[in-house]
């Protein structure tokens, strides 16, 4: 089966993968740990992890028996990267509409 790419804009669509991006934003927690956070099976929970790890958001590390989870937030810069070309657009439009008022 062909798997999909994934990117960060998806892995930043869903509102419980952003829940999940703060909630290890700075710690590290095992996946009982994140669960327990959510009124979701623990299942959909690993599915969640599993998205941000493919997108490179969460990275995973094995102590022993236990893996724990951390935010690697620096793919936000993608997304960041991204919106910073539409706010400059908005800041030209929206002065030009301030212009446009202080005239009338």
């Amino acid at each position: 089966m062909n798997q999909l790419r994934r990117d960060v804009f998806q892995a930043i669509a869903d509102p419980t993968r952003r829940d999940i991006i703060d909630l290890l934003a700075g710690r590290s927690l095992n996946l009982n740990a994140i669960a327990e956070n959510f009124n979701i099976s623990r299942p959909a929970v690993s599915k969640h992890i599993r998205i941000l790890v493919e997108c490179g958001l969460v990275v995973i590390a094995e102590q022993g028996r236990e893996r724990f989870c951390r935010a690697d937030v620096r793919k936000l810069q993608e997304v960041n990267a991204w919106t910073e070309r539409y706010r400059a657009l908005w800041n030209e439009k929206l002065d030009a509409l301030g212009d446009f008022l202080d005239q009338q």
